[in-house]
């Protein structure tokens, strides 16, 4: 069997739930977003946008209201420094598709460079409050955009778990 690295990347990535209080750097930040970007959209139209909140007060604020739909004050962020935050526009009919293909390439993006990162859920609701309205503004992002998710990245605290077993039926060959 060929060894190929990219491969490797997609088998071994896990959600990581715990990171250091060290910002990774911006050339990798850079790196991880430019993948982003690269993920397959319906008839090639980019539908998604990434956010790439660095500011601690913007992510602090988006951990908040994240957890305020919740019913809690927790940090579902995880400590995570960094929140990339996946918008889709509605108007493309593989908006939704799109916005999670490109969350998928963010993962694995983060991984290759040996930093953790996790999907949390709750964009969608987040930015459908008016709180998350005034964010969008404040970006200068308009028009029909809904929440797809938020890859968390930083330096993780833990050792990664290792992949469960695939499930015997996982893949059914129709030759």
């Amino acid at each position: 069997m060929i060894e190929n690295n990219a491969l490797e990347v997609l088998k071994n990535r896990r959600a990581i739930r715990a990171y250091q209080d060290k910002m990774p750097e911006k050339e990798l930040i850079a790196q991880i977003v430019e993948a982003g970007t690269y993920a397959p959209t319906g008839m090639g139209r980019q539908s998604p946008i990434i956010v790439a909140v660095t500011n601690q007060e913007v992510r602090n604020r988006l951990s908040q209201l994240n957890a305020s739909i919740m019913g809690n004050n927790s940090d579902p962020f995880y400590g995570a420094p960094i929140v990339l935050v996946v918008l889709a526009d509605k108007q493309c009919p593989t908006y939704l598709y799109d916005g999670t293909l490109v969350m998928g390439n963010l993962m694995n993006a983060a991984h290759a460079v040996d930093l953790g990162s996790c999907w949390i859920h709750r964009a969608k609701e987040v930015f459908e409050t008016p709180e998350g309205k005034a964010l969008l503004k404040e970006w200068g992002i308009e028009g029909e955009y809904e929440g797809i998710g938020n890859c968390i990245i930083g330096y993780s605290a833990q050792k990664a778990s290792q992949p469960k077993p695939r499930k015997p039926d996982y893949v059914r060959y129709i030759d």
